[in-house]
């Protein structure tokens, strides 16, 4: 990633969080200029604060004993207060955007030491790498999937002999995406492979279930095939000439959840096959006891990744994948089902 790009965002970060802090001034002395017991409330306890850490360095356990009762008797007059006047507490805490690194785009992980919060290496992945590939995210979401666009007909001659109708068919790959979603951090529950011609929802789906992730806190890359075993060479043969390196490939190997989409559009040769087999196999491996989930979107059946890629690339999808088939009339000229 670039230093410059981690710069830009963290001086965003910092004026966000000064923004909710300036807000959060505004509110109180809005509140207390209406509820004043309030103000004095806060100065008191901003006091006795001072007066328990001078008691503790002095061990006075009795003193510091009276301290604690005098501050949750305050504690408890002001939630009397905000009860009484139908104000929640929330007004007197600041509305930061990530609730988890409050704005600072850092958490403390278990050894105590500093890491990029989940929200800040989202960022990072949007702006390095997914761009375009995810300019619909925030429309297609689980609650504008309208079924009613798909067909209700069954009809086995033209689908594959396939018994159910293609809003059946939805309404079941939907549930089964939720449950995907629900049981995401579980090593045993499979991958996700869509595959069906263009036009059949396969994207809707799979944005879907990259916004639900991201609201979790989870950390999304997605690219089309081409581009992501095409950027994976290049940066192996930068390292190789140079010795330096993107965080590209780490990133799509420890990405917690990662979009192949389009896979069979892209050129393949040996070096291609050898990557992408390196890039499912290692994430099916969850290394560093990190769990990683892939969602691969194709045209292509089974039978023709089998086909088209080594048995062995066949193998990891039809052993570690739940293979979901789309089917239907293209959605981009119908107007309705």
């Amino acid at each position: 990633m670039s230093s410059e790009i981690l710069s830009t965002l963290l001086l965003e970060y910092d004026q966000k969080k000064r923004k909710a802090e300036i807000e959060l001034e505004n509110r109180k002395e809005e509140l207390y200029n209406k509820l004043p017991r309030l103000r004095e409330i806060e100065n008191e306890l901003n006091s006795y604060a001072i007066n328990t850490a001078k008691s503790i360095l002095h061990g006075n356990s009795s003193s510091l004993q009276e301290l604690n009762n005098k501050v949750s008797n305050l504690k408890i007059e002001k939630e009397q207060i905000l009860k009484k006047n139908k104000i929640s507490e929330d007004i007197l805490k600041p509305k930061y955007e990530c609730s988890l690194c409050n704005d600072t785009g850092y958490i403390q992980d278990e050894n105590h030491r500093s890491i990029l919060c989940s929200c800040l290496k989202q960022k990072l992945l949007d702006i390095s790498y997914n761009k375009s590939n995810m300019s619909n995210l925030s429309k297609e979401i689980f609650d504008t999937f309208n079924a009613n666009i798909f067909s209700n007909k069954v009809n086995p001659e033209k689908y594959n002999s396939i018994t159910i109708s293609p809003r059946q068919n939805m309404l079941i790959i939907k549930q089964k995406c939720i449950e995907f979603i629900e049981n995401f951090d579980n090593p045993d529950y499979k991958n996700l492979l869509f595959t069906g011609n263009t036009g059949l929802g396969k994207t809707f789906m799979t944005n879907c279930i990259a916004n639900e992730l991201l609201k979790r806190g989870k950390n999304v890359l997605y690219q089309t095939a081409p581009v992501l075993l095409e950027t994976v060479i290049d940066n192996k043969l930068n390292k190789y000439k140079n010795s330096t390196q993107d965080n590209f490939y780490k990133d799509v190997l420890e990405s917690d959840l990662l979009i192949i989409d389009d896979l069979g559009t892209e050129c393949l040769n040996s070096m291609k096959l050898s990557e992408l087999f390196t890039i499912l196999n290692t994430r099916l491996l969850n290394l560093n006891n990190k769990i990683t989930k892939t969602i691969i979107s194709t045209n292509l059946d089974i039978n023709n990744i089998f086909k088209n890629y080594e048995e062995r690339i066949g193998s990891r999808i039809a052993g570690y994948y739940d293979i979901y088939y789309f089917f239907g009339d293209d959605l981009r000229f119908c107007s309705k089902a």
